[in-house]
């Protein structure tokens, strides 16, 4: 892992952009001393690691205690696509545009990016838990909830889960969330456009675990309120600490 670039924040986060072979991501920190835990925070589906409302995410979470790094795994942000996934998503992008049924192509687009994804966030995880000051325990946070299904069901080093219901999973990974079995807080917009609630509600009642909590707003994609955020800041201290 080489770090390219730091800055110190305004709210005393330190904020360094890394690469790791082909892989660019940002590590947040906040002023402390004592070995801290790892939150690893994904946007939905491939968006970048810069996206502002990740970042700020992100920041808060840093500055309450927590190391938090994101990335921009094969198929996200500014890194290459290959021609298939190109073609999938031009044919997601007609097939929205006329109005027709697209549940079988959003797995076709989906599902091959959390497949491509998965192995450079835990390549990631490794080479973070080696860096001094991060001891874990680890947590996953974030919108993309088809990779944090995955992850969780697969990388036994993440203790606990929170995930937004607003990004589109796969067949493969509704099914995978029944393996899920870590402490898991679970996000959904009421009245999210792009995502049926009774899809997000039968989601939640697949997961595994023992201990899952809900939170229901009113309202669309983008409105999930900001005192979620600090609610999943102290669900993740009652796990990671």
């Amino acid at each position: 892992m080489r770090f390219t670039s730091e800055q110190r924040l305004d709210d005393g986060v330190l904020e360094r952009e890394f690469t790791l072979g082909e892989i660019p991501g940002t590590l947040w920190t906040p002023e402390s001393a004592a070995p801290l835990p790892l939150i690893l925070m994904a946007h939905n589906n491939g968006l970048p690691k810069a996206d502002p409302r990740l970042v700020a995410r992100a920041r808060y979470t840093a500055a309450r205690g927590y190391a938090v790094a994101t990335i921009d795994a094969a198929g996200c942000g500014d890194r290459p696509r290959s021609a298939a996934d190109e073609q999938a998503r031009a044919g997601l992008r007609r097939a929205m545009r006329a109005g027709e049924p697209v549940d079988e192509l959003l797995d076709s687009v989906v599902g091959p990016m959390v497949e491509n994804a998965v192995p450079d966030w835990r390549t990631t995880l490794d080479a973070l838990l080696q860096l001094p000051g991060i001891g874990g325990p680890v947590g996953y946070s974030g919108g993309w909830a088809a990779l944090g299904i995955r992850l969780a069901a697969v990388e036994p080093r993440i203790v606990a889960a929170g995930f937004h219901a607003g990004g589109y999973v796969p067949r493969a990974q509704r099914e995978e969330a029944r393996q899920v079995t870590v402490p898991l807080l679970f996000l959904l917009q009421w009245d999210d456009e792009g995502n049926p609630r009774q899809r997000a509600l039968d989601l939640f009642d697949a997961f595994g675990s023992k201990e899952k909590t809900l939170h229901a707003n009113l309202g669309g994609h983008t409105g999930t309120p900001w005192f979620e955020l600090e609610d999943s800041c102290r669900f993740l201290d009652r796990h990671l600490r």
